[in-house]
């Protein structure tokens, strides 16, 4: 008979405060004892017990007994730190996931210019099967956890914080905004990455401010619903592509589920409900919805109809895949074309173009180098 091997113990990243608190009594231990360890963890940033310096020590080995505590691994970094730099973690069963960090720029979703905004991601791979898209090219794997999710934003603090030229001590927050647009479909993953998100908004957490953070989706209905009933005010980004059925059924397999009619009826009551802007994403690809002439209408009226701002972003080549990238000009013309109709409207012409920085690029390149390696 084949016995199980025991369930490893809760990463401590997945308790709230509450909970910590709790556990803390359960372990015969003040619950003032929970503000310091959740200090170490969001603004000290600490990896290990060991770092927990002014806990006694017998404190640090009834949490170690009790809680997990595995910091993502970093495998690969591309950029400059000045630039845009793409990050791919390794998790601790192996699988891989990425996060990019875009630095200061003009805002592309929160109301100020932003110092850091931080691109993270929400699941292994992708089921959702958008065509020009390499997050799902080798398959859905699994979810993300909680303590997976937020730790993107603590490993790319740490890994700042170990720079030649950091401080002795950390700094102040390096990231002050967040995009859930890394790879996955973050409302395929809801549960976990509400918990997640509520420790990186919570004061006692991370303490981003929730209109920092921007969840996108290509569009699952009941989830942006859900999204708008939430206390929370968090923002919504449509990953859009396309403002006909024609288009989104081409390059988007989730428009047959949930056709732009549908899709536009939730984006209206988020509107109503939050009383928030939404950003449409749209992706500009060669020859399939970059036609200033065709395309740039039925965008302009999605947009006016949902006082929505618009992002358009030139295609990053995906290796094994069609889709090509527009000529710069005919980007320019089309997002023209959006703001002579007074649609608020950025055109991200340089951001991570040449780092692999479409979403999964860096982590199918990786893995198909680490095979070809074992192989030989």
């Amino acid at each position: 008979m084949t016995i199980a091997a025991p369930s490893p113990p809760p990463d401590i990243r997945s308790l709230t405060e509450a909970d910590l608190e709790a556990r803390l009594r359960q372990l015969d231990e003040k619950p003032y004892r929970a503000k310091q360890v959740l200090d170490w963890l969001y603004k000290q940033r600490v990896a290990s017990w060991d770092a927990m310096t002014n806990l006694p020590k017998a404190l640090r080995e009834k949490l170690a007994a009790a809680f997990s505590l595995r910091p993502l691994e970093l495998v690969r970094r591309q950029g400059a730190r000045d630039t845009t730099q793409k990050f791919l973690w390794k998790l601790t069963d192996g699988a891989m996931i990425e996060s990019v960090l875009i630095p200061a720029n003009p805002s592309l979703y929160g109301e100020a210019s932003d110092r850091h905004t931080l691109c993270i991601s929400t699941q292994v791979g992708c089921a959702y099967g958008c065509r020009f898209c390499a997050s799902g090219l080798d398959g859905w794997k699994r979810n993300l956890k909680p303590e997976e999710i937020l730790d993107q934003v603590l490993a790319v603090e740490r890994w700042n914080d170990s720079q030649p030229d950091a401080a002795e001590t950390p700094a102040e927050r390096l990231i002050n905004n967040l995009v859930i647009m890394g790879m996955g479909e973050p409302m395929a993953n809801y549960d976990n990455l509400m918990r997640a998100l509520r420790t990186l908004n919570a004061p006692w957490g991370v303490g981003i401010g929730a209109r920092k953070i921007t969840i996108s989706t290509s569009g699952v209905v009941p989830r942006i619903k859900q999204l708008a009933d939430e206390p929370e005010q968090f923002r919504l980004a449509i990953s859009l592509h396309g403002a006909t059925d024609e288009v989104r059924d081409k390059i988007m397999p989730v428009n047959r589920k949930y056709p732009l009619k549908d899709l536009t009826e939730a984006c209206d009551y988020y509107v109503e409900k939050k009383g928030r802007m939404i950003t449409l994403e749209y992706i500009l690809l060669d020859g399939i919805n970059d036609d200033p002439a065709i395309h740039a209408e039925p965008l302009i009226e999605l947009a006016q109809r949902l006082q929505a701002k618009v992002n358009l972003i030139p295609y990053n080549k995906v290796e094994g895949l069609p889709w090509e990238r527009p000529q710069e000009e005919r980007c320019i013309r089309f997002a023209d074309t959006l703001r002579e109709k007074d649609v608020t409207t950025t055109l991200r012409l340089e951001k991570g173009h040449d780092i692999d920085a479409a979403c999964g690029q860096l982590r199918l390149k990786t893995e198909k180098e680490l095979a070809t390696n074992s192989a030989s």
